[in-house]
């Protein structure tokens, strides 16, 4: 299974073949006062327990996509033979995606590596032509900062050829992994997009965790690779995957964080560590969990097991740096709802929550697919509202803590697309208590962005005026103890549309 998992991102390349042919405590000193960043997000970016910090030391959420394709032999991000670059991130920022995950290989450090498969017609990519493929990443990193966004930088294989258990290969040793590390992390010093680099994607057996030997210990490695990022550049936040069997458990390829807490990474610059797990559904693979009788009650237990004490127990930000599905067993979709409760809404918890980029934006990952269609503009409604709740454009900090609201009662609503046929569609609203007390009704309001109009609902009353919609609580599922949850669903035309941000009340 885990073999399979190795495969996805080149059956991706294999398809475009057929197609076609950390803010240092210096630094903020040096900056002046915090007042003097003003918005959420700015800045290189720190850690501080559990969360991410900006600059100015407001907490910050990670909540994006993975954009794929430096890593294949098109050594280019995917989908510049349909689309200009700029369109697609801007794309993303409409959606409310706030960073982009980008994969890399080694092969675009070598001198004269060019991308290939950029459609230049019309216009499209004009200041790309004669470019290297770093050129083209410096231009996407540059974009994505005017749009507000940041990036991550993942090394995700030494060569395009393929995924790698260990950081390094006969072909690409470990001090050519380190010099390029060294040589993106200077490439970028300064130019504050750049938040941090995933040292090395999906490391497995024979990869250890604690086990000290220099040859396979990733832990070892991580620290290796991640003082040489800031020697580079202080300020990085250094992203570092699990592994795939600890003490004999095994779990997904980089997944497994179980090895944090008896042998955390430590480099010579602090509060620059998150950790990041990866963790998929069954249209990648098979785990024991997914035919466990309690499934999904299970889900939340398994991942506190692998990757999310690191978190509740506040040892240090953990980053989902992957996960993703096709969605078309209901397996599946349980699966992705559950994930999407356990990373904490943000309308409950801001950024006092887990960080996520979603696999992946690109629709011709061969066992996930992507948040746009095959023909690269349209977006999957059904999965990009999966993703709504957690989603924080901007990167706002509110929020409360662990109790979600205190004793004020508080609600946060989730819409889901269940169905969309291009004419009509189906959504589902679950609305949960996220304060400490029982609340007796709730009123949940939204603004289209398009001219869809309700059809028919239920478990629930509604009234629509122009694009703004209310629904109010039904008579038996008004009352809703702390924690718990209720919910309502309705038809809708046309479908298509992009999913609304909920707001919530409660008394």
């Amino acid at each position: 299974m885990f073999r399979f998992r190795g495969l996805r991102r080149a059956l991706g390349a294999a398809a475009v073949a057929l197609l076609l042919p950390l803010f240092s405590l210096a630094a903020l000193v040096a900056a002046g006062p915090a007042h003097a960043v003003a918005d959420a997000g700015a800045g290189y970016w720190h850690t501080s327990g559990r969360q991410i910090l900006d600059a100015a030391g407001q907490p910050v959420r990670v909540a994006g996509i993975n954009w794929f394709g430096f890593e294949t032999g098109n050594h280019v991000v995917h989908g510049l033979w349909s689309r200009d670059y700029k369109s697609m991130i801007d794309q993303m920022k409409s959606l409310g995606y706030n960073t982009i995950r980008l994969p890399y290989s080694d092969d675009i450090l070598k001198a004269g590596t060019v991308p290939d498969s950029i459609d230049f017609s019309g216009g499209k990519n004009a200041d790309l032509q004669g470019l290297t493929s770093l050129q083209v990443m410096d231009r996407i990193v540059a974009h994505a900062g005017q749009d507000g966004m940041k990036v991550i930088l993942d090394r995700h294989r030494p060569d395009s050829g393929g995924q790698s258990a260990l950081w390094y290969t006969a072909a690409v040793p470990e001090s050519t992994w380190i010099a390029n590390l060294k040589a993106l992390a200077t490439r970028y010093r300064g130019q504050d997009t750049v938040i941090g680099i995933d040292l090395h994607n999906e490391p497995h057996d024979p990869a250890c965790w604690g086990c000290g030997d220099q040859a396979t210990d990733w832990r070892l490695a991580a620290q290796r690779a991640g003082n040489a990022v800031l020697s580079a550049n202080p300020d990085l936040l250094v992203f570092v995957e699990g592994v795939q069997t600890y003490n004999g458990v095994s779990g997904w390829w980089g997944g497994n964080l179980m090895g944090v807490a008896q042998y955390p990474v430590q480099l010579d610059v602090p509060n620059r560590v998150v950790y990041s797990a990866h963790d998929y559904a069954t249209s990648v693979a098979q785990q024991s969990w997914f035919s466990d009788p309690t499934f999904p009650a299970n889900m939340p237990g398994v991942w506190d097991r692998y990757w999310g004490y690191i978190f509740k127990q506040n040892i240090a930000p953990v980053w989902v740096g992957e996960f993703g599905t096709t969605l078309q067993s209901t397996v599946d979709q349980k699966w992705l709802a559950a994930l999407v409760d356990y990373l904490r809404p943000t309308a409950a918890y801001g950024a006092d929550s887990f960080h996520w980029t979603f696999w992946s934006w690109n629709p011709n990952s061969g066992d996930t697919g992507g948040i746009l269609k095959d023909d690269w503009t349209t977006v999957d409604t059904v999965k990009d509202g999966y993703l709504a709740s957690v989603k924080a454009p901007g990167f706002p900090g509110g929020g409360g803590g662990d109790d979600g609201g205190g004793s004020t009662p508080a609600c946060s609503a989730v819409y889901t697309v269940s169905s969309d046929w291009g004419s009509g569609f189906n959504a589902d609203v679950r609305i949960t208590n996220t304060g400490t007390t029982p609340i007796t009704s709730w009123k949940v309001t939204w603004t289209w962005s398009g001219g869809q109009r309700v059809t028919s609902l239920w478990n629930a009353a509604y009234t629509q005026s122009g694009a703004s919609v209310t629904a109010v609580n039904a008579a038996h599922n008004g009352a809703i103890a702390a924690g718990g949850s209720a919910g309502f669903g309705f038809g809708g035309a046309p479908g298509g549309g992009t999913v609304p941000s909920l707001t919530c009340a409660a008394t």
